[in-house]
């Protein structure tokens, strides 16, 4: 394990030392409450996200950049492009030359992955199937290495990190071609999910749900 770095409180420190894994830090963030926003959005650190206890997606995807970062993963995270403009943003890995991820969201069929995949695009096709509701469709993806940011501090600051979503939001994605028609049976098996049940998490439908973490 890399040297915790100074600016770390004694709390972030010792919740680093416990959590050294990516299958620890998913757990860790499913256990957080998702953050609503409901006092106005927010774009919150590592250091802000174990002060309040909760995080969105993007706020759980920074806090585990700067978890396994300090026991020797880079920062990479992979941000998706949806048709409905509702984007969704996972810290991934590698291990033994298989992708996995790290995720939190407010969808059970989005959160992390198990390390199995032979190719970033493989990981973000795992995704697919679960991305399509009444309006999401992955359209496209980037692999993005936070360290891009340079001495923008992402980790622990106080402030809401808007440069980040900016960053995300503005780097060229890859296209992600996918059929109509799959999309339409997709679109139309979800409809008839929540026809029959309107709030229950939308698991069992999902034939690649193995691959979850």
């Amino acid at each position: 394990m890399r040297q915790l770095k100074p600016a770390f409180t004694k709390k972030e420190s010792a919740l680093i030392r416990r959590l050294r894994t990516p299958e620890q830090v998913q757990r860790w963030l499913r256990s957080l409450p998702y953050n609503w926003e409901r006092r106005g959005e927010t774009l919150r650190s590592f250091r802000e996200v174990v002060r309040r206890g909760e995080a969105h997606c993007l706020e759980a995807t920074l806090a585990a950049a700067v978890i396994l970062e300090q026991h020797g993963y880079p920062p990479l995270v992979v941000s998706f492009e949806s048709q409905d403009g509702i984007d969704h943003v996972i810290y991934v890995f590698l291990r033994r030359r298989r992708w996995g991820a790290v995720a939190r969201s407010r969808d059970a069929g989005l959160h992390g992955r198990k390390p199995v995949f032979r190719s970033i695009r493989d990981l973000v096709w795992n995704y697919f199937d679960p991305y399509v509701d009444f309006t999401g469709r992955i359209t496209g993806y980037q692999l993005v290495d936070l360290r891009a940011l340079g001495a923008y501090d992402w980790r622990v600051s106080k402030k809401n990190m808007w440069r980040v979503e900016q960053y995300l939001l503005k780097i060229p994605h890859r296209t992600l071609r996918s059929s109509d028609r799959r999309y339409r049976r997709l679109l139309e098996r979800y409809r008839a999910y929540r026809r029959r049940h309107p709030r229950r998490p939308v698991i069992e439908i999902y034939p690649g749900r193995h691959d979850w973490m």
